[in-house]
């Protein structure tokens, strides 16, 4: 079996033709013929160059409205004939067979089409057929045939001919067929999906646009981010954004989601360390900052109103790896801009995924992306004693942080400020001494201010260690068995409590 290949017969079908213009020319040079359908033929021939149309090959013109154009033992025999084999050679003899070397296709815009909102039976006729069985049957006689199946190709293709002239190696055309596959399993994994509509009935994913990381988690660990970070973020300034910088990036977007006031976040390891709403971007940052100053060092920072210059320039007393923010006063982004290494990025008002999954043990983990915002219609009193109107806000801004922190959590705040959390502890009651001794050791006065917990209290511990210190006003999911003893603490000691019936687990 010969390793290299030369291209003498080429059929091209694609519906983007930016770009193929230099493909041809360089093929026509080196006296391949071209083999063509409709539209494309048409562009081929207006280049000034020759093309067989593949209906005179086949004897069939295009029937069915184009859903029928390719699909013929002439077009696909040439393209899976197996060179070495004597038997094929002979039957593609026998019916005048020509063989094919190189596929040029692409597919139609099923996911664009989906996007745009088109009704079904446009999104219905996007279904390619012929093209993806172009690709899969030059993909899989790779041996012989070279398969360009996206423009995204066109590059590396042009880069070969450019190189040496058509003709390609056994791993050259190994590696257009792995690309090739790629785009045939996320082609038919958007339709399977379209058709799933949300469902979830089976787990198929299939993401293009891989982008290596510098590393994993940790040094020794490999790291790839498979996604179109450019349709959530601008990258305006810094280095190459890390594994670790992606988590607090995640985190930080979910928990600035919750907030429609003006509000800054300062966040560690997933978790808000500072977090204050407030009238001015400026107050927000300075408030944030109080809640933790030691923490905030090398943290993420995000905020859901522009930064101006004054607020950049508080900012930028303390070290951070990275600030997310909708927009920056021009001024402020290049005082910002003055350390090199400074992750800077402008978020864009597209959406994240509503679904999250996880792998683990020897498979997949899926689930709904947890969007509740409980509002003051979601709030059950169950104490005697009724929260104020400035309780309640404090508790449902204590409520949106809990629920963006890794569980066990407890959240103090008061004033729409951050005084301290309690997370990731094994036990409830610990979550609450930490965010006590934390609150405590910045000077914040606990007495006023409010408790939230992402799960119900098994006992009555934890609120009556909060109101020794001034908690009187507590939210929670409530549903533990022993809710009417926690119900009636509160209710002897006058402490306020309210429930939404919504646990916010987070690990």
């Amino acid at each position: 079996m010969s390793e290299s290949k030369r291209i003498k017969t080429a059929l091209i079908s694609v519906y983007h033709k930016d770009g193929l213009d230099a493909i041809l020319a360089k093929l026509h040079t080196e006296g391949v013929e071209f083999l063509s359908t409709g539209g494309t033929r048409h562009f081929i021939e207006s280049l000034g160059y020759p093309c067989k149309a593949v209906e005179d090959l086949t004897t069939y013109p295009s029937i069915l409205g184009g859903r029928v154009k390719t699909l013929h033992p002439k077009i696909f025999g040439g393209i899976l004939c197996r060179r070495e084999l004597e038997e094929d050679q002979k039957q593609i003899a026998q019916y005048e067979i020509p063989e094919i070397d190189l596929v040029i296709v692409d597919l139609y815009p099923f996911e664009d089409t989906v996007a745009s909102g088109a009704e079904e039976q446009a999104i219905i006729e996007k279904i390619d057929i012929g093209g993806i069985s172009l690709i899969r049957a030059a993909a899989k006689n790779f041996n012989d045939v070279v398969i360009v199946a996206s423009k995204h190709q066109y590059k590396p293709f042009l880069d070969i001919l450019n190189e040496k002239g058509a003709v390609t190696t056994r791993d050259e055309r190994r590696w257009f067929a792995r690309e090739a596959f790629a785009v045939s399993s996320h082609y038919d994994s958007a339709i399977w999906g379209y058709f799933d509509g949300g469902e979830g009935t089976a787990f198929r994913c299939a993401v293009e646009d891989g982008h290596p990381l510098r590393y994993g988690e940790n040094p020794h660990q490999k790291g790839t981010f498979y996604g179109k970070l450019e349709e959530m973020f601008e990258q305006v300034h810094g280095k190459e954004i890390s594994y670790n910088n992606l988590l607090d990036i995640n985190a930080a977007v979910d928990l600035i989601e919750e907030f429609d006031e003006t509000t800054f976040a300062i966040l560690k390891h997933n978790n808000a360390c500072g977090l204050a709403s407030r009238a001015t971007v400026l107050e927000a940052w300075k408030d944030a900052l109080a809640g933790d100053p030691v923490s905030a060092f090398g943290g993420v920072l995000v905020t859901n109103a522009t930064v101006d210059r004054a607020t950049a320039e508080e900012i930028n007393k303390i070290f951070f790896e990275v600030i997310i923010a909708p927009a920056y006063d021009a001024d402020a982004l290049e005082f910002l801009s003055q350390k090199k290494n400074r992750i800077i990025l402008i978020r864009k008002e597209g959406k994240g995924s509503t679904v999250q999954f996880r792998s683990l043990l020897n498979g997949v983990l899926v689930q709904d992306k947890d969007t509740r915002i409980e509002t003051r219609n979601d709030l059950k009193q169950v104490s005697e004693k009724a929260a104020t109107d400035a309780e309640i806000e404090d508790l449902l801004f204590a409520n949106k942080i809990v629920k963006n922190s890794k569980s066990n959590a407890i959240v103090l705040a008061k004033g729409k400020q951050l005084l301290a959390s309690g997370v990731g502890q094994t036990s409830r009651v610990d979550a609450l001494k930490q965010a006590i001794e934390k609150a405590k050791s910045f000077g914040f006065d606990l007495h006023g201010a409010v408790m939230a917990s992402d799960a119900f209290f098994p006992f009555p511990d934890c609120v009556e260690i909060a109101d020794k210190e001034g908690v009187k006003a507590v939210i929670q999911p409530g549903g533990s068995v022993k809710d009417e003893l926690t119900f009636q603490y509160c209710n002897e000691h006058g402490v306020a409590m309210v429930v939404t019936g919504i646990r916010h687990f987070k690990h």
